[in-house]
């Protein structure tokens, strides 16, 4: 007789195999989802995609750029972890719809912005917007799609993702050129006001239960989970990883132009081909987290650690300006591909009853990474030191193949 006692403590019950939808109903899910999420991704550039621009018309450095992405994170961050509870409380969707007002008021202070004080603000508002997503995705898709399509949500997720961070900078971009950049915040407010009504519409799709009973003692109880060791090796695989992808976002566009002399047009546009192929590598991905569930952390540790090599190639500046900025488009690819064995990595380390807080513990990883990378390597671009930055980041993916491998060990010890 188990003598546990229960209590009535609402918990989302992501981690439970959903019951068999349509694929209508599991398609209509995964897009809503999907478009939240790149909105999301969407938002981690809306101040970097224009670091050029305040240079220049606020005078400002690498270093005051840098700590606008680091009060970003750390915000995100924080947030992230405290909200994985909230959603596990209240359910995900009445979240979802904070956090994209959250991003409407971060571009309308953008509009309206005199100084670093007005990009401070968008950096706060945008934080506090991207807090929640990882845990309210994950929490919708873990329990509303059916568990034989779950690989291909985790894909489309992610590809989701990586659309956003690549429509970022040509929307910012193209509104600048066009008119002005205030005028680019302003189409992003109309473009979030949009998601929002479109997923309030939508809003069925999108509701998530809570479990009534959840024994005390168990690993899905109170903050039991974090004495896992499994969910802190996680937790260093998000912060090593971001670390490298800080690089990408905030500084590839100055570093391509510092050391081969290519345009800032060219230059964004390698972005752009970066946040692209990730988005094919991702789609791909998702075929081969559907296939290989089991092997999902030796999939992760093989992808970071071609990554790594691309972007160390780099960062060398070997191959001159085309070439560099191929390889490093390539690193995209290869990091995209194993994003979808990643989250499936993630959720099998995530006992029942706490996926919210699960997800958001170690994606809060993901934030911390963004937070402490952009102050760092800005020191270093503001001393000239471009291939050092892509190099060191090279590094430090390759350091996470060590922590995805930990993963998996601890993983496959607790099956």
């Amino acid at each position: 007789m188990n003598t546990a006692t229960a209590t009535a403590l609402p918990i989302d019950q992501a981690t439970a195999a959903p019951p068999p939808g349509s694929l209508r109903e599991d398609a209509a899910v995964i897009s809503l989802v999907g478009l939240a999420h790149a909105s999301s991704h969407f938002s981690h550039l809306l101040l970097p995609a224009l670091f050029p621009v305040f240079m220049k018309a606020f005078g400002l450095n690498f270093a005051e750029l840098g700590l606008l992405s680091t009060v970003f994170f750390f915000i995100s961050g924080t947030g992230q972890a405290l909200a994985g509870f909230l959603v596990d409380r209240v359910g995900a969707r009445p979240v979802l719809f904070a956090s994209l007002g959250c991003f409407i008021a971060a571009c309308l202070s953008g509009y309206f912005a005199q100084g670093y004080g007005g990009l401070m603000a968008v950096a706060v508002f945008a934080g506090l917007g991207n807090a929640p997503f990882h845990p309210v995705d994950f929490s919708i898709l873990n329990q509303r799609v059916s568990a034989h399509r779950l690989g291909y949500a985790y894909s489309m997720h992610g590809l989701s993702g990586n659309l956003g961070w690549a429509l970022a900078p040509v929307f910012l971009m193209g509104f600048t050129a066009w008119a002005d950049w205030r005028t680019g915040y302003l189409a992003a407010a109309l473009m979030y006001g949009a998601i929002l009504a479109l997923l309030v519409a939508q809003r069925r799709h999108l509701h998530t239960r809570v479990v009534r009973h959840v024994q005390h003692g168990s690993a899905g109880s109170g903050v039991n989970f974090l004495r896992l060791p499994v969910v802190w090796w996680c937790f260093a695989f998000f912060l090593l990883s971001t670390m490298t992808l800080a690089v990408v976002q905030n500084f590839s566009v100055s570093i391509m132009q510092a050391m081969h002399h290519v345009s800032f047009e060219s230059a964004t546009t390698m972005l752009t081909a970066y946040m692209l192929c990730g988005a094919v590598g991702v789609f791909i991905g998702g075929v081969v987290a559907a296939r290989v569930p089991l092997h999902s952390d030796r999939v992760v540790a093989w992808c970071m650690a071609v990554g790594a090599v691309l972007m160390a190639l780099a960062g060398t500046g070997w191959l001159g300006g085309f070439g560099s900025m191929a390889v490093l488009a390539g690193t995209g690819f290869a990091v995209g591909v194993g994003g979808p064995s990643r989250d499936m990595m993630i959720k099998k380390a995530a006992p029942q009853g706490a996926t919210g807080r699960v997800y958001g513990t170690v994606y809060s990883g993901l934030d911390l990474g963004f937070a402490i990378a952009p102050m760092i390597y800005g020191v270093f671009m503001d001393r000239g030191a471009y291939a050092t930055t892509m190099i060191v980041a090279a590094g430090l993916l390759m350091v996470s193949v060590y922590a995805a491998v930990g993963v998996g060990a601890r993983t496959d010890h607790a099956r």
